[in-house]
């Protein structure tokens, strides 16, 4: 796929603005490109599969401004690709529906300039989709149509057959439809649409922001001003809008639209968020801890090197685990270091931190807390056993004074330490301050005692949100803080975190 000296011209579909709506093709071209030219309302994920080396230029259009005509942005392709580059013109939706990419293909074949199209998907079938309207159905629809609500706007020049379109087809389907919205529900009534014909207006189509307004073509321009609705939206219109009610999929979801804060480090936040964008919801990424290197790393190189004298390494986080191997690594050792020792895991998290350094977890406790892993470990027979615990600086001694209380010999030393996000304090008391999130998630009692610290012990504006914590030990620090905690995760990972809070909701608790 890569161009040649002369260089090609990729117009890729980039869809409606789910990112996870892009084609595998649109992708692989994306991360070869050499130059990206790209749109309005392109959500920033998909960019971020650009390398860095490559060239970003936005030339994106909205109704009252253009940051560059089609002209030149034509021309601006052509002077990419004649430089040798491989160019990729990213497009909302599909480039060749309603997307003015082929006149771009025009300009580029006049050019003499190798050019490929890369299909997307377009709003005009996966907007009303996530909205649960299907555009054709057995027994309501067999056929539909996709017309631009752009071109209404000089009334004089528009070339759509309104008397054919009108009653001529099942559904019909107005993308750019919102400002000229009046005149086009005018136009279909006119030519014989009947008034009581549903029809529905949906913004902001597969996103997060996605809101629907149902009504008839009667009363639909009358519903979309109560409602505030704004550019881009879709309008559809036929029998098929009654389905929603029955199948609608991604906007009902317990936590769709909600804004969730994420606490924990930077490099440990991605994973959440994926999970929380799979529910509809808006993950919010501000980290109020760091995780940082040990202050006394020979503690831990010294016991590391003396592994052969223990029996067991238990671990308590991921975070263990990473500076555990990052310091093992320093010493250019490797797994093989651990041979014949026994592993411990405070949770399915942890064990697959060792997983992936090719280690297998010998005790993982059914509840994935301190006192749940003292009573896994009972059953090995501590007694008399040297175990080693790399931990937090701020980790308390539950597991260590319990495992000495069974007769084992415990050296606990400082893997790691935790510090403030100072930049991440701030931005979230800057929002929590403003009313912009509405459920704090708390992974550690870290990350409850450095947010508490960061709005300065304004426990009430904490309590406006909803408090969600990963188990009881995390909860117990929030309650000892004076916060409500209204969501205790059963299952003390991401997943069950995430499957409480929509329990939460779907209970109507808030």
């Amino acid at each position: 796929m890569k161009a040649g000296k002369r260089g090609k011209v990729f117009l890729v579909g980039a869809g409606p603005g789910d990112p996870g709506l892009l084609t595998l093709k649109g992708l692989d071209c994306l991360r070869q490109a050499d130059v990206v030219v790209y749109d309005r309302l392109l959500d920033d994920r998909i960019l971020r599969e650009v390398h860095p080396g490559a060239e970003k230029i936005y030339v994106g259009k909205s109704a009252q401004h253009h940051s560059l005509e089609q002209e030149e942005i034509n021309r601006l392709l052509v002077k990419k690709a004649q430089q040798g580059k491989m160019v990729v013109r990213l497009k909302g939706g599909d480039p060749f529906v309603l997307g003015r990419g082929g006149e771009e293909a025009q300009a580029l074949s006049e050019a003499g300039v190798s050019f490929e199209v890369v299909p997307g998907i377009s709003a005009a079938v996966a907007v009303p989709a996530y909205a649960g309207i299907p555009v054709t159905h057995r027994h309501l629809a067999s056929s539909f149509a996709v017309i631009t609500g752009h071109k209404a706007v000089d009334h004089k020049d528009s070339d759509i057959a309104w008397d054919k379109l009108s009653t001529g087809v099942d559904t019909l389907v107005f993308l750019m439809a919102v400002e000229n919205l009046a005149y086009v529900v005018d136009r279909l009534l006119e030519n014989g649409r009947s008034s009581a014909t549903p029809a529905a207006v949906i913004a902001d189509g597969t996103s997060h922001r996605q809101r629907t307004v149902v009504g008839r073509l009667g009363d639909i321009v009358s519903q979309t001003r109560k409602a505030d609705i704004q550019p881009p939206a879709v309008l559809v219109v036929g029998e098929v809008v009654r389905l929603r009610e029955h199948l609608r999929w991604f906007d009902n979801c317990p936590l769709f639209g909600k804004r969730v804060l994420i606490t924990r480090p930077k490099h440990q936040a991605g994973q959440f968020s994926q999970l929380l964008l799979k529910c509809g919801a808006v993950p919010v990424e501000i980290p109020v801890i760091q995780i940082r290197p040990s202050p006394v790393p020979a503690q831990l190189e010294q016991a590391i090197l003396d592994l052969k004298n223990y029996h067991w390494v238990i671990f308590t986080s991921v975070n263990g685990v990473d500076a555990f191997f990052n310091q093992l690594g320093a010493l250019d050792l490797d797994a093989r270091w651990l041979h014949g020792l026994r592993l411990g895991a405070i949770g399915p998290s942890t064990a697959r931190a060792l997983e992936s350094r090719g280690l297998r977890a010998d005790c993982v406790p059914k509840k994935y807390t301190t006192p749940g892993l003292l009573a896994q470990l009972k059953q090995y027979g501590m007694a008399g056993s040297r175990v080693l615990l790399p931990r937090a600086d701020i980790a308390g001694k539950q597991l260590a004074s319990g495992l000495a209380r069974m007769g084992a010999e415990v050296r606990d030393v400082i893997a790691y330490r935790t510090t403030p996000d100072s930049e991440g304090a701030s931005q979230a008391k800057e929002m929590l301050s403003a009313g912009e999130i509405d459920i704090i998630t708390f992974t550690s009692a870290s990350t409850v005692t450095n947010l508490v610290a960061a709005v300065d012990k304004d426990i009430e504006m904490l309590n406006k949100a909803v408090i969600a914590c990963i188990g009881p030990e995390t909860a117990s620090a929030a309650a000892s803080a004076g916060l409500r905690v209204d969501i205790a995760a059963q299952k003390h990972t991401l997943p069950g975190l995430i499957e409480a809070m929509e329990q939460y909701f779907q209970r109507g608790e808030k």
